[in-house]
């Protein structure tokens, strides 16, 4: 047996010195890959049908935020299938799903590859794959001698899920577990590994499975959708529907019929009864984004729903009940809209029993180049493409950026790049390069908005800046008319948090 095939009784014994989950399975890969003397290795953990890497070596860090549907990669498809080492020939037709994702080789095809599927019992957990651009990195190792090795990362994953399964547990005892989420396509899942990402993933985890109404605060496109999302799908209500209400696109004169219903003849047009979103809601969750755009008449109709589940449909003398859980969003400081006699202070009290803050993607850095991964993935899957690859140089330019608009504003300019990268290259293998992507400030937005310059600088700037302003002017104009003057529509169709917009259009005498 192979020296290297030897050592694996001392890798099993500094799998043995403990840490958390993650620290376990970056040991095991990097232990591989220095026994293997690979290119690349990676841990893959098989739920919902994908596989997500849980670890990895030598390859481009936004891996770590793909998942790979073995439906559309015909190698991870064969591993998935497979009862033992699946072997690739050198020549093999079948793309790699890592084809352009080992750094420095990003244009080079992986050569040699070993997929190994892991499992518990006779059950798939997972997959550990070994690429090498040396065609003959694998030839020396036996199919046993690899089996060894699929048996030592099985037991190390085993033994992962199994102390989660307990912490879950262990939640559950105490009324906070968070169910495995459910196989649909619109994945629940919050991608990222920073600490503000764990923290928020914690808090929904331990407000989920109760009853209580959470307030979701957050910047524009930073994911409070996502959020209400994955409370709901974590809450009892998971198997009732959850009823989406943005109430900054709710015109005054119909609000309280949407939330509330109507009978026949309550008011011209109202040719029939009909349920508003609390009732539609009944004994699942109701989630009103843009809760701050609630006018104050509809505010205090509100608070009455949320004391005693009582409502009213317009047009109606009778009263009915609801068992709803409401989760709120917003991107306002509900704290100074209470201090500004815009938001009721009651209400607020009410909806804040839990608060959520969803960080923005300026606090959690490290995040950009999975959520990069994930959106090429993703754009790969949806654009029918073999492969879809950022450059070095394009994710330093991804994590340079500010990211006003936050996550949307990043899956936006990952669909743009891709699509202009498709058009230049015509072929199914796209690699993103900076000249794909239109990201030019490295500041944060306000500062770009905001921003007064002084002494020559002013001087030597004021046509362009003029120009700028004029042309800001004529584009917040139209939003606005665009959205019957709705502030916060157009704010939303502008990418731009609500706030900003108001102080951008007082600036420009707008206001």
């Amino acid at each position: 047996m192979p020296l290297q095939i030897r050592q694996l009784a001392d890798i099993a014994g500094e799998l043995n010195q403990g840490g958390t989950c993650e620290v376990r399975f970056q040991r095991l890969v990097n232990l591989l890959q220095r026994v293997l003397v690979c290119d690349a290795c990676a841990l893959l953990l098989y739920e919902h049908r994908q596989f997500r890497p849980l670890a990895i070596h030598g390859l481009s860090p936004d891996v770590l935020g793909r998942r790979f549907d073995p439906a559309s990669h015909p190698r991870l498809e064969a591993i998935a299938r497979a009862g033992n080492v699946v072997r690739f020939p050198a020549d093999s037709g079948l793309p790699d799903p890592y084809d352009g994702l080992i750094p420095g080789q990003e244009q080079l095809k992986v050569h040699a590859c070993v997929g190994l599927p892991l499992f518990d019992d006779e059950r798939l957990v997972g997959a550990l794959t070994l690429d090498s651009m040396n065609a003959a990195c694998f030839d020396h190792l036996s199919n046993d001698e690899l089996w060894l090795i699929a048996v030592l990362a099985a037991n190390t994953l085993k033994n992962a899920l199994l102390i989660k399964q307990l912490e879950s547990q262990s939640l559950s005892s105490n009324e906070a577990a968070l169910p495995p989420l459910s196989s649909t396509e619109e994945s629940t899942e919050i991608v990222g590994l920073s600490v503000p990402v764990t923290q928020l993933r914690h808090e929904i985890s331990v407000v989920a499975a109760s009853d209580l109404t959470v307030l979701i605060n957050g910047e524009t496109g930073t994911g409070k959708e996502l959020v209400a999302r994955a409370i709901h799908e974590g809450s009892d209500r998971a198997h009732q529907p959850m009823v989406y209400l943005n109430c900054a696109a709710l015109p005054e004169s119909v609000a309280e019929s949407e939330l509330f219903g109507h009978v026949k003849g309550a008011f011209t047009g109202a040719i029939s009864d009909r349920q508003g979103k609390f009732e539609r809601a009944n004994n699942g969750t109701l989630f009103l984004d843009e809760i701050g755009e609630l006018s104050l008449s509809l505010q205090a109709k509100l608070l009455r729903v949320l004391q005693y589940g009582d409502i009213q449909r317009v047009g109606d003398d009778k009263n009915s009940r609801v068992d709803v859980r409401v989760l709120a969003a917003t991107n306002r400081d509900l704290k100074a809209e209470v201090l500004a006699g815009r938001f009721r202070a009651d209400l607020f009290h009410r909806l804040s029993v839990f608060p959520v803050r969803v960080p923005p993607l300026r606090e959690r850095g490290e995040d950009i180049a999975l959520l990069a991964g994930f959106f090429c993935e993703r754009c790969r899957g949806r654009f029918g493409l073999q492969s879809v690859a950022l450059s070095p140089d394009s994710l330093a330019v991804l994590s340079a950026h500010t990211w006003p608009g936050n996550v949307r504003e990043l899956e936006h300019a990952i669909y743009r790049a891709v699509l202009i990268a498709r058009a230049t290259r015509g072929d199914a293998e796209v690699m993103l390069t900076p000249a794909h992507f239109s990201l030019t400030s490295t500041q944060p937005a306000n500062a770009v908005a905001f921003g007064e310059p002084s002494g020559p600088a002013l001087l030597a700037c004021s046509p362009l800046r003029a120009a700028t302003d004029d042309f800001q002017r004529n584009i917040i104009r139209q939003a606005l008319n665009s959205h019957q003057h709705n502030w916060a529509a157009a704010a939303r169709a502008l990418s731009l948090d609500v706030a900003n917009l108001h102080r951008l259009a007082k600036r420009l005498g707008l206001k």
